[in-house]
């Protein structure tokens, strides 16, 4: 019986911008990974990080985390900001 070597393989950034290099110069997915001996869709998704990078976008998607973590912290302040506020005036009416 054959045992499979479940490993993954990693590839440095010069192999990956390489690949993606051939692509944008005019070679398909496929004839590039064909080369490689890779599977089409690695180059693909080699391909669509280098443009999500080149355009921003991947920036913007850590922009839209840290603003709704952000949203997060704010209403979690805002409501023991009112506690506390509740407290004061509760302490305020009874030490009298």
């Amino acid at each position: 019986m054959e045992q499979k070597n479940n490993k993954k393989k990693r590839f440095n950034k010069e192999f990956k911008e390489s690949a993606v290099q051939l692509v944008e110069n005019g070679k398909s997915a496929a004839q590039v990974a064909r080369e490689l001996g890779l599977p089409e869709w690695q180059v693909q998704t080699w391909v669509r990080d280098a443009r999500k990078k080149k355009n921003g976008t991947v920036g913007d998607v850590n922009l839209l985390e840290e603003l709704k973590r952000l949203k997060k912290e704010n209403a979690r302040l805002q409501e023991e900001a009112e506690i506390l506020k509740k407290a004061a005036k509760y302490f305020a009416q009874h030490q009298q």
